[in-house]
């Protein structure tokens, strides 16, 4: 039936009906036409909160675009990169629990309006350093001068000149499903923002571009990463703006109320104004409630399947958490890529493969009717399949770079120790060069040399900011054409079969993700149905500080110290400390990378087994005592039937004294 718009406002409204004829009653909740208090209301609360899934989904998507620029820029190691990647989670932990137990009992609107603005205050604090530090330096030959000069990066022992080789310092100068689409697509926006600044220096602003030497596609340059936060910080604050607007709890509309609601909606959406007026007048009895902590969270743990998945979930978050912060880093070291376009294929391609998963599950839950057992059997085999897609990826890799001294010798051949000392030869052995220097030279060769002055060059030329090195003789050696001993500021490029590989890399990723996301739904399901309904709230609030304990934080600290452990060439700081590493080996990393990933998931699917035997135990014992029941109620009704059948033969019998007489 259609109904126009001013009667939809009446249904959203408790009216009181009245006899015709009967005097009118001043009411307390007037329902005038102009306003809609509880359609309304729902609806800004959906929108409001489906804004701060994506505000805080993009500054998470945004951090892990920043990993590596914030590795180049402050000069750290990875294990160091993934402290700070994984102490994003350690502020949830100080209220996590508390207010997913008390914030059902409390003013919800206004405790997440609270969170919003911490989490915008602490995403500004973080592009602070950018404010207080000195401008960025990078190593580069640097001559001031666009004019075409001939100067020896060869200093020999005999020659009494200072270094050319120096470092450049710049210039100054809607309902649920709703929220959890807009939640996947923070993320996309969050890489594509990674991107975007990824292309622009990070001294923007700040210094004359026209004096730097670098571009984004060289491996020292870092984009303005702080530009980002700054972006995500104010949309944070903004999101915060409505709940202080919002009252306690929600009217309910009348025609829509759900008989199957839980106990924590009805809480928050009320049915009519007086149990309103109850639940607003009611004050939180904070030490009663703290009394039944600890019984709730025996009760948790007490069930074996909400235990186990939880522990499933775990090691599988680990898996991905340290997959995802990582990926950035792993397609520009291991297949030679820009920060930017590493950023941009994540979020363009892979998160919005992601997000057609989870949807796509969903639609499969509901159009087939899947139950528990149903669910738990997709979230397995989701994770099967996909991490059998992921060990393709395996064999997907690129050859290490050909580095003079680091993965090849100076002759050209594999065969090559991995140490500092390993850089000199003869060829360079008359000239002042530091190891600990990384000015890479690519020569003609096709062979990257760790310096200009470590391949022995003796002069080089520069035009604009192309810089020429000539004469060099450890690229002589091992040129392919006799006296070709020149080369260019830089590192040379992949094989010719890098870009393939690349190619068929993003193809299984994609595909991949579409499948390990495919179970997302029907794993949330899961969860939801083994609890009480009293406790799922408080359920969902410790398996999310379980799954940022025990994985958010840790997994990208120790991804981060494996991947150190494959670094061929360490960078180091004026004060002499190391610093971040410069050259990978990429076999190494490949299989550090790939294989942690792929052991992990392997943990995962054993419990997540173990998750589908025991609902199977719990449901064929439930459908045996079933049948046992039904049984007994067959059995019962069957002696009742036999007990009325002589109880009529006594009242109706066929034979009585004098039947003979009578007839």
């Amino acid at each position: 039936m259609d109904t126009s718009p001013k009667e939809n406002i009446q249904l959203c409204c408790n009216t009181s009906v009245q006899p015709v004829g009967s005097p009118s009653l001043k009411t307390d909740y007037p329902c005038p036409e102009e306003k809609q208090p509880c359609c309304g209301e729902l609806k800004v609360f959906l929108g409001a909160l489906s804004f701060v899934y994506f505000a805080k989904a993009l500054t998470e998507g945004y951090l892990k675009s920043t990993i590596t620029q914030i590795e180049r820029r402050f000069d750290i190691p990875s294990s160091l990169v993934g402290v700070i990647d994984g102490s994003f989670e350690i502020g949830n932990l100080l209220v996590i629990t508390f207010v997913s137990y008390f914030g059902a009992k409390l003013h919800r609107p206004k405790i997440i309006g609270a969170g919003c603005l911490i989490m915008g205050a602490g995403t500004l604090l973080i592009a602070l350093p950018q404010f207080f530090m000195e401008q960025y330096r990078y190593e580069r030959y640097s001559p001031f001068s666009n004019s075409t000069l001939s100067i020896s990066p060869c200093v020999l022992e005999s020659n009494s000149p200072l270094p050319i080789s120096v470092i450049e310092e710049s210039q100054s100068k809607i309902n649920n499903g709703c929220v959890q689409t807009v939640a996947i697509i923070g993320p996309i926006f969050g890489f594509l923002l990674g991107s975007l600044c990824a292309k622009l220096y990070v001294d923007i602003g700040f210094v004359n571009l026209d004096h730097i030497s670098i571009t984004p596609k060289d491996p020292q340059w870092v984009g303005a990463w702080w530009l980002g936060y700054l972006i995500a910080g104010v949309i944070s604050l903004l999101a915060a703006v409505p709940f202080w607007c919002l009252p306690k709890s929600l009217q309910r509309p009348r025609g829509r109320e759900d008989s199957n609601s839980s106990s924590e909606k009805s809480k928050f959406i009320v049915d009519d104004h007086t149990d309103y007026q109850i639940y607003c007048g009611e004050k939180a009895k904070i030490i009663e409630m703290a009394r039944d902590f600890l019984p709730s969270l025996k009760n948790l743990f007490g069930n074996p399947v909400y235990f186990l998945y939880l522990c499933a979930s775990s090691v599988q978050f680990n898996s991905l958490f340290g997959m995802v912060t990582y990926k950035p880093k792993y397609i520009e070291q291991h297949y030679g890529q820009s920060t930017s376009k590493a950023n941009f294929v994540i979020g363009l391609i892979n998160i919005p493969a992601v997000a057609l998963g989870i949807f796509s599950g969903g639609i499969v839950m509901k159009k087939f009717r899947i139950g528990v057992c149903g669910a738990a059997k997709l979230y397995l085999g989701s994770s099967v399949f996909g991490y059998l897609l992921f060990l393709s990826l395996f064999a997907l890799g690129c050859e290490n770079s050909e580095v003079a001294g680091l993965t090849v010798s100076y002759q050209g051949t594999k065969s090559v120790s991995y140490n500092e000392q390993a850089l000199f030869t003869d060829c360079n052995s008359r000239c002042k060069c530091s190891e600990t220097k990384w000015e890479p030279m690519c020569g003609e060769n096709g062979i990257t040399y760790a310096s200009a002055c470590l391949a022995g060059c003796q002069n080089f030329t520069r035009n604009g900011k192309n810089i020429m090195f000539y004469n060099c003789t450890c690229v002589g050696i091992a040129a392919s054409k006799s006296g070709n001993s020149s080369g260019m500021v830089g590192r040379c490029q992949k094989d010719n079969g890098c870009p393939k590989m690349f190619l068929y890399f993003l193809v299984i990723s994609v595909i991949t993700s579409y499948t390990l996301s495919l179970g997302g739904i029907p794993g949330y399901i899961l969860l939801l149905r083994c609890i009480k309904p009293q406790l799922k709230s408080f359920a969902l609030g410790i398996y999310t500080l379980a799954i940022r304990v025990l994985a958010g934080i840790p997994a990208p600290v120790y991804f981060g110290v494996l991947i150190d452990t494959s670094c061929l060439k360490w960078g180091f700081k004026r004060c002499g400390s190391r610093g971040s590493c410069r050259l990978y080996d990429s076999n190494a990393f490949r299989h550090i990378y790939l294989g942690l990933t792929v052991m992990l998931g392997t943990v995962s699917i054993f419990l997540s087994i173990a998750v589908l035997f025991i609902l199977k135990k719990k449901y064929v014992l439930k459908h045996r005592n079933f049948l046992t029941e039904r049984k007994r109620t067959v059995i019962s009704t069957r002696i009742m039937k036999e007990n009325c059948t002589i109880n009529d033969h006594f009242l109706q019998p066929n034979y009585w004294p004098g039947k003979e007489t009578r007839l």
